[in-house]
């Protein structure tokens, strides 16, 4: 089997980088959305569990709903930054997604809101095309070209592959608590892993 292929050690300029301050915002960002929910995120709750003032936070965001979607954007960027090194085949790029799945689920931010809050986890991720989604489009679109220099990924544009692909994983991620009465995990995890084979396959 070929060696996976290993990812520069360089900072990806891609991924935002948050000061000390801005990240007690984040953090205190996180503890509330996990025990209030998004609607329980406002600037004077961000700044009193931070231990700053209004006028502080107010310098790196303009209100709360831009500061979820940092927050939002800084978790799905710790578990990219999980995924070191790059599939050099389509088994090991399946793996990854459904790796991927597995950890945005367990995620304590977006798990909360997937179970508790769809409709503000569809108005915070689905609705357009935000700065998390282009970030997961990117790590695809690397994968997908490493694992296309072996033949085993089909020959297509890695960006148009990426965006099919992260349309299939999100709607069955999305859905998977509405058909878990109808689908025990290991076949949900099995399906999910034959249409995203069937998507990359040659």
């Amino acid at each position: 089997m070929e060696e996976r292929q290993a990812v520069a050690s360089a900072p990806d300029p891609a991924f935002p980088v948050w000061d000390a301050t801005q990240t007690r915002v984040l953090d205190a960002a996180d503890e509330l959305i996990v025990r209030r929910g998004v609607h329980g995120v406002t600037i004077a709750e961000l700044a009193r569990r931070a231990g700053l003032s209004r006028p502080t936070v107010y310098r790196s965001w303009n209100d709360a709903d831009d500061v979820v979607r940092a927050a939002l954007l800084r978790r799905m960027a710790g578990i990219i930054e999980l995924f070191s090194e790059r599939p050099a085949t389509r088994r090991e790029l399946v793996d990854d997604v459904l790796r991927f799945s597995g950890l945005f689920r367990a995620d304590a931010v977006y798990g909360q809101l997937l179970s508790e809050e769809p409709e503000a986890f569809t108005r915070y991720t689905l609705q357009r095309v935000g700065s998390s989604q282009r970030m997961i489009l990117r790590w695809l679109a690397d994968a997908i070209r490493t694992a296309q220099v072996g033949g085993t990924v089909r020959d297509s544009e890695p960006t148009g592959i990426a965006v099919m692909l992260l349309l299939v994983a999100q709607s069955a991620v999305l859905s998977h608590g509405t058909v878990s009465d109808l689908l025990p995990e290991e076949t949900w995890e099995s399906e999910l892993r034959a249409a995203l084979d069937g998507l990359l396959r040659p």
